[in-house]
């Protein structure tokens, strides 16, 4: 079962690249292909160390939803807190002779092991919605001074991110551009269905002589969660004349494989607090060193504007970086488990689907799409019974679980299809896995659903707030 993932492995440890700003670029594998910041394995995580590394989560909480804000262990704060000590023991020193030092290893160690070409094409923001900010920002100034033509288009995916759409729509909408959103079959049963409708998508993009300016694509769709073709669909951007391709990747590092160079995208944005172990809140944005990014901003302008993207990002003035400067700790942290990232992310993997058909049998629904495009994230359908008819009922629901089972797990709500009646799935259960997570609390989550069936409750009973 799932708590094998604690049991004894064996270390598999990763060449020391990131510090010296090298490329790995020979013939091994990925794995190897890693930065480390010692020159002897450190022992492997026992599960008695998991347990104390993650002892300041609420033990009365099953926390099957890492998705959502990630989680950073006990050792890891540990060092953000030093560095927010040493700050403030003496600001000045730390301002001119540590922050930019440091922020250029997490850079590097980032380069590395998302096989960028150079620390260049690295920014540390705070979060993925900066760094989409920052891509969308650029396509606004396209159409404020004339470089694109009104009604030129950008495209996006249905199940795009609610704080991204937010974002095309304050930047390119308002700048004049047109907005198609692709729309997604869900359930999905195959990649196919994706890359059809985005195909579609994007020649109407081009219809009566618009171009497509922008691709906003995600790497792995919030609610509902399902890993997207990316690099199947950067190439038919590329096919189409598509400008330019914005990969919305904030549950990537740790969560799918990560590679710039096979993903092919010209930007790509990452959270690190999500699936990375980074404290909240701090992501990457990479921008491909071939692309005309002159015109790429931080939003928060401060006295480094118009040295780069990645100096700007590095001080946007006086606040809290340490989320920033915590990367090789973290990784640290990672290479005590077998296989380091990768290992993580393969096992983390396996034990949500596991999890998830044990569930699924247990009510007799279905996964949200295939295990091949679930990552350390699936969707669990629920039983019809439960009466989900709204997303207002599927955030009660999931405020019910919280509140009275000691359950923390998002719901989705998926209208019917035209056509289809009564004992349709309409609710899902976003469930994630990760280190910290023990099969118990599935049980604890399939036992509070299995007791609202048993009492014949409804979410028609829920109190209208």
């Amino acid at each position: 079962m799932a708590s094998s993932l604690h049991s004894n492995n064996t270390q598999i440890c990763p060449n020391p690249t990131a510090l010296n700003g090298g490329s790995a670029a020979d013939g091994n594998s990925q794995i190897s292909k890693k930065p480390r910041l010692y020159a002897d394995p450190p022992p492997l995580f026992t599960p008695s160390d998991i347990m104390s590394e993650f002892s300041h989560h609420d033990p009365a909480v099953a926390r099957i939803n890492n998705g959502s804000f990630g989680c950073c262990p006990s050792s890891v704060l540990s060092a953000q807190n030093q560095l927010q000590l040493q700050w403030l023991r003496q600001p000045d020193n730390f301002y001119f002779n540590q922050l930019q030092p440091k922020i250029i290893q997490s850079r590097t160690i980032i380069k590395d092991i998302i096989n960028a070409d150079h620390v260049d094409e690295v920014s540390i923001v705070d979060n993925a919605t900066t760094a989409a900010a920052i891509v969308l920002q650029q396509i606004a100034w396209g159409f404020a001074e004339g470089k694109f033509c009104r009604g030129d288009a950008a495209v996006m995916l249905h199940y795009a991110y609610g704080a991204v759409k937010k974002s095309v729509e304050a930047y390119v909408t308002r700048a004049g551009g047109y907005v198609i959103e692709v729309p997604l079959p869900f359930p999905v049963s195959s990649a196919d269905e994706i890359v059809k409708e985005f195909r579609q998508a994007l020649r109407r993009g081009k219809q009566n002589g618009r171009k497509v300016r922008l691709a906003v694509i995600d790497h792995v769709t919030s609610m509902p969660t399902v890993v997207i073709p990316v690099k199947e669909l950067v190439t038919i951007c590329r096919e189409e004349g598509v400008d330019q391709v914005f990969v919305d990747a904030a549950h990537g590092i740790g969560c799918v494989d990560v590679d710039m160079k096979q993903i092919g995208a010209d930007f790509y944005t990452s959270n690190l607090h999500k699936w990375f172990f980074c404290p909240p809140s701090v992501a990457f944005l990479y921008c491909k060193k071939s692309t005309n990014n002159s015109d790429l901003h931080h939003p928060v302008v401060s006295h480094e504007y118009g040295n780069g993207l990645a100096i700007e990002s590095a001080w946007i003035g006086t606040r809290d970086y340490s989320s920033y400067l915590v990367v090789p700790k973290v990784l640290e942290f990672i290479n005590r488990f077998e296989g380091g990232i990768e290992g993580i992310k393969k096992r983390n993997h396996e034990y949500v689907v596991e999890m998830g058909q044990m569930l699924v049998k247990a009510w007799g629904t279905r996964l949200g799409c295939p295990p091949e495009m679930c990552s350390s994230m699936v969707m669990v359908g629920l039983p019809a019974c439960l009466g989900i008819s709204s997303d207002h009922d599927a955030l009660e629901l999931r405020t019910c679980l919280r509140d009275k089972f000691g359950v923390e797990v998002p719901i989705y709500y998926g209208p019917p299809k035209y056509g289809e009646e009564g004992g349709v799935v309409t609710g899902y259960a976003r469930i994630s896995y990760q280190v910290y997570n023990k099969v118990e609390d599935y049980y604890k989550f399939r036992d509070a659903i299995n007791q609202l069936v048993d009492n014949a409750f409804t979410c028609a009973s829920l109190p209208i707030s």
